[in-house]
């Protein structure tokens, strides 16, 4: 795998992005080859004429046997969300090498080890090759035909016998934005809310607690701005392995200038990298945070004036914490004295503008939603979000985390956020081009097309509830896992106990995944595997995490028998009779006369374009963002703005526009909004990405306005003080209404800014007048409709002090919830001394090695290589206690006796009473070795303990989000 830099030979381009190369990288030999040259052509510079890589002239000269075509195709890692660029080298067909793009401004020319292996992805010797069935035990092969045709009456008959909510849908954060849509839009024509993606159990808490508190549920800022900022604070975050490309830009700070500091239970590679290393205790986030906010307030550091503009509630929370939160207070919950609290609050406060890194340290927590409410008030106080250099820099987790969650399956919203309500369903019919009253009938009552859907994380107790105590008529009969990971949620002893009720399982998937390993492991028939194509093998967008789209081009076509999701989706819509109504506005193609039909991606973005208005993905056409493709040396690495710039291919001038239009991309294409950079930014006009708080939470709270004071606007508003969010009323009794075209008029008659289709509010609003449409409002620093409206420390449910959860109990049980019974108290209060049998805090985590479940990554001998075996890290002195040295094998066994084999990896970097567990193995089952179950040559070359087989319960209070990062556990030697 040779990542070598571009040749300087000329490029030419084809259509779309395909550039026909010559002399470049193609010329490979093998050894016959060589040895056959090297015997004819006598003398050094003779054999040098040979040589390829065009290092002496074209390599035409000396062209190898069976040259064909040499293509470069650009597409982007399919790996962790930063979105590194690469170009793919096709000759005839194949995928022979690759390069990181060093033009791109995410990734600068650098690749991470999965990066740098990717290929092995597209052209994996482990993938599933064709359709299989479970039959006696065994997997057996079959056609397309019989798997459409097979699980397709099955699935009919269970929505027959039991309605469409007897069957849950798992997602894909792999997914493309295309295909991400689709499904949400197939699963909806199903008939049912009972669907789901990785999202909700690795940043759900991000979204809800972010959104909540200043308007939209995502990162603020970027990787590149990173570079403005003077210090960062990585909470909840191991980017050096997790996203480990993204640290360019925070070296780069660095080397500016920026303060660097790291705040974790776990001594990390990031940490290595910081000037400042904290350890606290696992699950005491929040009473760290409020400890930093108590050094603030007393110091009299927050930024006042900001607060005063732009925060409601901070009083309330600063009251709080100079009450509750005192030093003493903090060091007995967290372990940190005061003295290294005070630091990185002064470090905060010192250095403005400072911004906070989290990933899944903040978020898979019981308390995940107060975690990330406590790090936005910190930002709130020190007036730190809306600047360059600031803001909550969230990393998510897959490529596509992001746009899967802004655009796909989520069980409580339609794309874009839009909510399950009638008036949001109505929206999407219209964007759809479909009756509504159809819409609703296919939904076992209108009550069911407005409830929110089963959790992913609860699907499994779904099925194994006693059926009076969930909020649905039916249990769950069927589960869809559509690219999805099962080793990536907890409690995977009951959910194998799930998999062996279900009538159906489906896995339709690139690698066959933990789930075909598990489901043989209990059952003999009734699963399916269905091959489908890499993100490689097709084309479409995906959103990195700082919001950038970009646009793949498909590298090589589908291998063995896969076919693309969206092909899939199309094929199943037929056999379910409503392909019309799924296709109506999309156009159909067959890109391989041996494939089958699918929709055209350029027309699914192009119908996302026209419905998704309240977060911005409408202005970024297939056109521009495929300019930004071909064009990314334009793009400046810090700002990510262009300086200049024509594409040659269509006209199309790219100054001014943020590489991949960082949603929200305001109104039409036409409109060229250039992309947010940097969220509720109010020193750039509206249109040039600049904006303010969104007014989402009305307009007054208990007598106290809601909206901005007067002063606080975005840079050249025509309204110099807070406003609500526009509607047709508004606009007419600002006298603007007659700015809209009489044919805008007709549409935006009725509506407000999110349900115009013709962009006509959107357009007026902020070119006309420079005002943003969602309002100019407050953000919230008590959010009232949570059930900790200031964030609370609340012990874990499996918590090592018992004392402490006296004075910090969980909250009461839920009755329904997400359609489930959940339990909060019940179980903290029957594990409160349960620390006397396991008194080791249990804690997961990322490998650089490996990605998400790790099916993929750990069928890649490149990255196979690198890291062998599932392992623990153990602090020497409980080690030593337990009779374990660094190699062992031991038992890791949590308090639901569920017991994992792992390698004992002995070392400081946890502290004593703490360990850590990478959390992408799977393939093993409590000791047992799991490879006769999986699909002969689809097993992954590295096969280990998930984690989750011995994690226990516990959701966050308002997501349902997964406890991953705080449980307790036992090593024993094995």
């Amino acid at each position: 795998m040779l990542l070598t830099r571009k040749s300087t030979t000329e490029v030419q381009r084809s259509g779309r992005l395909s550039r026909s190369v010559a002399g470049f990288l193609g010329n490979t030999m093998d050894r016959r080859t060589f040895l056959k040259r090297s015997g004819i052509a006598v003398g050094a510079g003779a054999f040098a004429s040979q040589l390829p890589f065009a290092m002496m002239d074209k390599a035409q000269a000396a062209k190898a046997e069976g040259d064909g075509k040499i293509e470069v195709r650009r597409t982007v890692c399919t790996h962790c969300s930063v979105g590194c660029a690469i170009d793919a080298v096709v000759k005839n067909g194949v995928w022979i090498r690759q390069e990181p793009v060093f033009d791109s401004p995410i990734n600068l020319g650098a690749h991470c080890a999965k990066g740098a292996s990717v290929r092995e992805h597209g052209h994996g010797e482990h993938r599933l090759r064709y359709p299989m069935k479970l039959v006696g035990g065994k997997w057996q092969k079959i056609s397309w035909e019989q798997a459409i045709n097979e699980v397709g009456d099955k699935l009919l008959a269970i929505r027959k016998e039991s309605g469409p909510d007897a069957v849950y849908w798992i997602g894909s954060s792999k997914h493309s934005n295309e295909q991400a849509y689709l499904l949400r839009k197939f699963v909806s024509m199903w008939g049912t809310n009972n669907c789901d993606h990785q999202a909700r159990i690795c940043h759900s808490t991000t979204v809800a607690g972010v959104a909540n508190t200043w308007g939209y549920g995502a990162m603020t800022n970027s990787y590149n701005d990173e570079q403005f900022s003077k210090c960062i604070l990585f909470f909840g975050s191991n980017a050096a392995e997790a996203h480990p490309v993204s640290m360019l830009h925070t070296l780069h700070a660095k080397e500016n200038g920026a303060k660097v500091i790291v705040v974790d239970p776990r001594f990390t590679r990031t940490a290595a990298k910081a000037d400042y290393y904290f350890r606290t205790r696992s699950g005491s986030d929040v009473a760290f945070l409020m400890g930093v906010l108590y050094h603030i307030f007393k110091n009299g550091w927050e930024d006042k004036e900001y607060i005063r503009q732009r925060v409601y509630g901070m009083d309330k929370v600063k009251e709080e914490v100079l009450t509750k939160w005192t030093p003493d207070k903090v060091e007995d919950v967290t372990g940190l004295p005061e003295k290294d609290v005070y630091t990185v609050a002064k470090l905060m406060a010192e250095n403005r503008p400072s911004t906070i890194v989290w990933a899944m340290g903040q978020t898979q927590h019981t308390t995940g939603n107060a975690i990330v409410r406590a790090s936005c008030i910190l930002q709130l106080a020190l007036g730190n979000v809306g600047v360059s250099g600031g803001g909550c820099n969230i990393y998510r987790g897959h490529d596509n985390v992001q746009g899967a969650t802004d655009v796909g399956p989520n069980p409580d919203s339609l794309p874009g956020y839009y909510g399950i309500a009638p008036g949001s369903w109505k929206h999407w019919a219209r964007v759809w081009g479909v009756d509504y009253e159809w819409l609703k009938g296919r939904f076992a009552s209108e009550a069911m097309m407005t409830k929110p859907g089963i959790t992913v994380s609860r699907w499994f107790d779904a099925v194994l509830e006693k059926n009076e105590n969930i909020d649905q008529d039916p249990n769950l009969r069927a589960v869809i896992y559509w690219g999805h990971a099962p080793n990536s949620q907890s409690r995977n002893k009951d959910m194998l106990e799930a998999m062996k009720k279900l009538d159906l399982i489906v896995v339709i998937d690139p690698y066959p995944s933990a789930t075909a390993a598990m489901a043989a492991l209990v059952r003999s028939d009734g699963a399916y595997l269905l091959p489908a194509a890499t993100q490689f093998e097709t084309s479409g967008s995906c959103t990195a995490s700082n919001r950038s789209i970009q646009w793949r081009e498909r590298v090589i076509k589908p291998l063995f028998e896969s076919q693309t999701d969206h092909a899939i989706m199309y094929a199943f819509a037929k056999k379910f009779g409503f392909e019309k109504e799924f296709a109506k506005n999309l156009k159909i193609v067959k890109p391989d006369p041996d494939k089958f039909e699918e929709p055209e991606p350029e027309s699914v973005l192009r119908e996302i374009n026209r419905g998704v208005w309240t977060i911005g993905y409408t202005g970024q056409s297939p056109e521009r963002l495929k300019a930004h493709m071909r064009n990314m040396h334009v793009f400046d690495v810090k700002t990510l703005r262009a300086k200049g710039g024509v594409d040659k291919e269509t006209g199309y001038v790219l100054d001014g526009d943020y590489f991949g239009l960082p949603w929200p991309c305001y109104g039409t294409p036409e409109l060229k909004h250039p992309g947010t950079p940097n969220l509720y930014d109010t020193s750039k006009h509206v249109m040039e990405g600049g904006g303010n708080f969104r007014a989402n939470f009305g307009v007054e709270r208990d007598g106290v306005s809601l909206l901005a004071e007067d002063g606080s606007h975005s840079k050249g508003a025509d309204i110099t003080t807070g406003y609500p969010e526009f509607d047709h009323v508004l606009l007419k009794k600002l006298g603007w209404w007659d700015e809209l075209t009489e044919e805008e008029k007709k549409e935006a008659e009725g509506k407000n800014w999110k349900t115009d289709l013709s962009g006509g509010i959107i357009r007026v609003v902020m070119k006309n007048h420079g005002c943003h449409p969602f309002g100019n409002a407050k953000a919230r620093a008590v959010v009232w409709n949570f059930p900790d409206p200031i964030p609370q420390h609340r012990e874990p449910l499996y918590s090592p002090r018992p004392d402490l959860v006296e004075k910090y109990p969980t909250h009461e049980d839920k009755k329904a919830f997400w359609r489930m019974p959940t339990l909060f108290k019940t179980i903290q209060m029957a594990n409160k001394e349960i620390s006397k049998e396991y008194p080791l805090i249990m804690t997961s985590g990322r490998l650089v090695e490996y990605e998400g479940g790790g099916d993929e990554t750990r069928s890649n001998p490149w990255l196979a290589e690198l890291q062998q075996d599932m392992f623990v890290e153990v602090n020497p002195r409980d080690a030593n206690n337990a009779g374990v040295r660094n190699g062992e094998f031991v038992w890791v066994e949590s308090p639901t006796k569920a017991r994992i084999k792992v390698k004992a990896l002995v070392t400081e970097r946890v502290a004593p009473g703490t360990v850590f567990l990478p959390f992408h193995f799977a393939g093993w089952w409590m000791g047992q070795d799991l490879l006769d179950k999986y699909p002969q040559g689809a097993a992954p070359i590295v096969r280990g303990e998930a984690v989750n087989t011995a994690t226990t319960y516990g959701y966050d209070v308002v997501t349902m989000m997964q406890e991953t990062k705080t449980t307790l556990c036992r090593i024993s030697k094995a």
